[in-house]
């Protein structure tokens, strides 16, 4: 069947949208249809924080076998050296600054390279936000060739994310670097 996109229109004249996948989609397949999804919410809104929030719950919504999903953005430190900050997502409470190198975010965000690690307990200075993670990918958000911000998947699955997962991951960073 494929995605599928409803506007339902609302009292406020808002818009509310209702985005599914097909159970059982292929990798690739998954992530064109959660970029198209990404893109529809994304699209012509300037506010970056509301952008961020509404791919989170997509995320959250598309990608199988999570309790984690959402974004940590780079910003200035108190002492003028960057780090990331929790920006939204859904799952349980996180850590709320990440120092660049640190984890595997501050790792990402450090080297601007995707991470995927099949086992947290394994990485070199793993932040253990929540126990449940067992498996973590973070996609750097690039901007002029800079890191604005990553993106943060965590599973309680071993090795659940796959070559594929980053590349999907990836694309949908590329779509959002102009638009958090």
């Amino acid at each position: 069947m494929g995605l599928v996109f409803a506007a339902l229109p609302r009292r406020s004249r808002s818009t509310m949208y209702d985005f599914k996948a097909d159970a059982g989609l292929e990798p690739p397949e998954l992530y064109r249809q959660l970029r198209n999804a990404a893109d529809a919410l994304t699209a012509g809104e300037p506010d970056g924080v509301a952008n961020m929030a509404n791919v989170a719950a997509l995320l959250w919504e598309f990608v199988p076998n999570l309790n984690w999903a959402g974004f940590y953005r780079m910003t200035d430190a108190k002492e003028g050296s960057s780090e990331l900050v929790l920006g939204p997502f859904v799952g349980r409470p996180a850590c709320i600054r990440i120092p660049l190198g640190s984890g595997v975010c501050g790792a990402a965000a450090q080297s601007g390279k995707t991470q995927l690690v099949e086992d947290v307990l394994a990485f070199p200075g793993h932040i253990a936000c929540d126990s449940a993670s067992r498996s973590e990918l973070v996609v750097p958000v690039m901007r002029g060739g800079i890191v604005i911000a990553v993106i943060d998947l965590d599973s309680p699955e071993p090795a659940r994310f796959s070559q594929e997962d980053a590349e999907g991951i990836e694309a949908l960073a590329r779509t959002l670097s102009d638009r958090i």
